[in-house]
């Protein structure tokens, strides 16, 4: 259980697990307890997940919020979390370690032992790290004690089939004796026979839908369980009358106690399904899950130690050996190696890591040993971040739910009133109160909403799951349901679909051989940390040009440097640079201006020996293009999507780019805080309009798009902007952003559909007596079983890129 705690002036972000719900029903009561209670401002419940998500003002306690949801009907379940303490000295350390433990919101309790240096918490959605965080600043350390892990409260160690397997045993015997009604074969178990095969089932293992039910009478609503409750007692009921006033008498009919108790057997059988579907459904998360590490290995006083990863502080060295999974995001000082990020990027080819490079948690080191300064920890790290996004999109609810909800919100109450006119007009018309009773029970079994409720929570979770494992992250229900009416695609330029740094695009020669000018740029700035410096040290390496000596290297501030390389003064920089050394640039002007029109940097190089000074060449450093880029606007256009780039850049540069990816229409020298601008005028068409970005100047139109798509490998300020983030800064995941959009939603619509056709059909039947309890009963099993395989085919989705490999 996570809560994201996220201050938006005095309102908090709170989530936590709600036990006992089956239905739409139950979410729509949930929902409407928690939203009464005075602070909160919104509330929304994930019946896949169980998980209520609630914001409300920062003075509302978890208590509060607990209990509105007990008072329901429902309960919400404690976890008890054991933490070592250190730096306690009295009693008074352990009254103070108490106080900051209960002032986290979501601990019900906490009790310190000085003596053992532990702290016993119960809490309700409270991560890890938020408990140790409040210990620390309390003054004391603080880490997950070694033997006693958070877990939650579980109860029985009985697989969970049991209550499914013994209720078909107790049943069987009872539906043996039907299949032989066909062949002319009418015989049957002796009625007391019957009713002590049936009870058990009834009253034991159907418990559970008496418990569920009378909560829902005492909150004064209805749900799924109410219903079953209702129906079978009422067979079972009519079966005991008839037993009961036959006793004594020959030519006793037909008791329905075989209905009862496989109604029964086959609700409990699609429970038990639709929770194996529903753990599927959340694969993509437990797989991220299982990419933290619990160690790590710390270098400290020279000597590698192994601590548990709780204990890592940013700024902390960390050694990662061959085959060992990164525990903190950080950044390489020392070794080299190759790292495979396909579970957080998507990408399946390791990816190289050199000393300065980023690392982040959860990769695997493929060989080389590597040593990293840890930059983030606990609930910094990216995967955390991750993991919290992609449990936020599973939990948030889509709008189209809210429809649902509201039609759940009745359906119970009409379903009642449908089942007593069902039983009035049967008995009143024909006389037959036990057919009429059967026939009542028949519409109550047809109608549970278990189906309604999943439709659209467990198609959500399969595809932002799926969606998460090739490297596109869904931040919200909401942007995943509107990204599938995107029909224009709004790109930033730089870094989305250009590299975003410079490199050189072209070398001009003059007195000089191309290689010649990019060996003497090479020698002249080796040791500079400068962008264009390590463009050209880039391009050097690309073109296999050797390393040459330089000596005398001296930076020339705002011009550019100067350096000898083998008895040869070189200088190179701007054109400043050559007006102070008297050379004219002539020669080359024409080219030059051709790539400054372009917005291009120029650097020129000079040579100086024997008193004499020449041009050399001249280096041209441009944006490059991602490689992906154009086949990314391609398969937009494809689906039939529209493309529009937007960039600061003069128009001729604007224009080459745009041109060299087939877009057409291109937005030049639009200023940061325009873009938005042009956002909200493509909104005017009647377009869905998506924008791609990556930088803090992106974020005010990442948030006017109808859906914002973030690059990774940009800011922060973008990603927490976006509705959608892209793990890999390649541009052709849009369309496969917006593909499993599609997808999704058409699955939402799908298993919506199916649902209430169930409902609209199966209830007629039934109220009309053509459908008898177990086959309503069968009915409604299948109808939610088949609504969350529906949503499982989600899983077996691939980008396009994926499938082309």
């Amino acid at each position: 259980m996570d809560t994201a705690v996220k201050p938006i002036t005095n309102l908090v972000d709170l989530s936590f697990k709600v036990e006992g719900m089956t239905c739409a029903s139950c979410v729509a009561r949930v929902e409407k307890a928690l939203k009464s209670v005075p602070g909160v401002e919104n509330a929304s419940i994930n019946l896949a997940t169980e998980k209520a998500t609630v914001r409300a003002h920062s003075t509302i306690g978890i208590e509060a919020l607990s209990s509105a949801v007990e008072k329901a009907g429902y309960d919400v379940p404690s976890e008890t979390v054991s933490l070592s303490i250190s730096g306690m000295t009295c009693a008074s350390c352990v009254t103070r370690v108490e106080k900051a433990l209960k002032k986290v919101p979501g601990v019900t309790d906490a009790s310190v032992n000085l003596a053992t240096e532990k702290a016993q918490i119960s809490a309700v959605g409270v991560p890890v790290d938020r408990l140790i965080a409040a210990v620390e600043r309390a003054g004391y350390d603080a880490a997950v004690s070694s033997d006693t892990a958070p877990k939650e409260q579980t109860g029985s160690r009985l697989p969970t089939w049991w209550p499914v397997a013994l209720s078909a045993l107790l049943s069987l015997p009872l539906v043996v004796p039907m299949l032989g009604m066909p062949f002319g074969y009418h015989w049957s178990l002796p009625g007391w026979l019957q009713m002590a095969l049936a009870t058990p089932v009834q009253f034991w293992l159907g418990a559970r839908f008496y418990k569920a039910g009378w909560k829902a009478v005492l909150a004064r609503s209805g749900n799924m369980d109410l219903l079953v409750a209702i129906g079978t007692s009422a067979a079972y009921g009519l079966s005991v009358y008839l037993l009961l006033g036959h006793a004594n008498h020959e030519g006793m009919g037909h008791l329905y106690f075989e209905s009862s108790a496989v109604v029964i057997t086959l609700v409990l059988l699609g429970k038990w399904l639709e929770a194996r579907a529903k753990h599927q459904t959340v694969a993509a998360l437990r797989a991220l899950e299982s990419l933290r590490s619990t160690d790590a290995i710390v270098r400290r006083n020279g000597q590698d130690i192994v601590v548990p990863v709780g204990q890592v502080r940013v700024g902390d060295t960390v050694v990662v050996r061959p085959g060992d999974r990164v525990p903190i995001d950080g950044t390489v000082i020392e070794g080299s190696s190759h790292l495979d990020e396909s579970l957080l990027t998507g990408e399946s080819l390791p990816v190289a890591k050199n000393v300065g490079d980023s690392i982040t948690g959860g990769a695997v080191n493929a060989d080389g040993i590597v040593v990293m300064k840890a930059s983030a920890v606990g609930g910094a790290t990216m995967l955390s971040q991750i993991i919290k996004m992609v449990e936020d999109a599973q939990a948030v609810k889509a709008p189209i739910q809210r429809l649902v909800d509201k039609v759940s919100a009745v359906f119970v109450p009409v379903v009642l009133f449908i089942s007593v006119v069902t039983l009035l007009g049967w008995g009143l018309l024909t006389g037959d109160w036990q057919q009429a009773l059967l026939n009542a029970v028949a519409v109550q079994i047809i109608a549970c909403p278990c189906a309604l409720g999943l439709a659209t929570p467990t198609s959500i979770m399969a595809g932002t799951g799926v969606a998460a494992k090739y490297g596109i992250l869904i931040k919200d229900a909401e942007a995943l349901e509107t990204a599938h009416a995107v029909n224009v695609v709004a790109f930033d330029k730089t870094g989305t679909l250009t590299e975003g740094k410079p490199a050189v695009v072209a070398v001009e020669t003059a007195s000089q051989s191309e290689h010649e000018v990019l060996g003497l740029a090479r020698a002249v700035q080796r040791y500079s940390d400068h962008p264009l410096a390590k463009a050209v040290e880039a391009e050097a390496v690309k073109q296999g040009i050797a390393l040459r000596e330089a000596s005398g290297a001296q930076a020339l501030p705002g011009r550019g440097v100067r350096a000898e390389v083998g008895g040869t003064t070189v200088f190179l920089g701007n054109r400043r640079l050559l007006q102070e050394i008297g050379l004219p640039t002539a020669s080359l002007e024409d080219l030059a201006q051709l790539h400054e029109n372009a917005g291009r940097t120029v650097s020129w190089l000079a040579i100086q020996a024997a008193g004499k000074t020449e041009l050399a060449g001249l280096l041209a450093f441009g944006d490059t293009l991602k490689p992906s880029a154009k086949a990314a606007v391609q398969r937009l256009q494809d689906i039939g999507v529209s493309s529009v780039m937007l960039t600061g850049d003069n128009p001729g540069s604007a224009k080459a780019v745009a041109s060299a990816v087939g877009i057409t229409d291109f937005r030049a020298e639009v200023l940061p805080a325009d873009k938005a601008n042009v956002v909200a005028a493509l909104k005017q068409n009647g377009k869905a309009v998506a924008m791609v970005g990556d930088g803090i100047n992106d974020a005010p139109a990442l948030a006017s798009a109808d859906v914002g798509i973030a690059m990774s490998t940009g800011t922060d300020v973008a990603m927490h902007t976006a509705g959608i983030t892209l793990m890999r800064g390649d541009p052709t995941l849009v369309a496969d952003a917006i593909d499993i959009s599609k997808k999704t939603y058409r699955k939402i619509q799908q298993n919506l559909f199916w649902a209430f056709v169930y409902n609209l059909v199966g209830i007629p039947l039934a109220a009309f007596g053509l459908l008898n309890p177990v086959i309503a009963g069968a009915a409604m099993a299948f109808s939610s079983v088949s609504v969350v395989s529906n949503a499982l085919l989600l899983k077996r989705w691939k980008p396009q890129s994926q499938k082309q490999r």
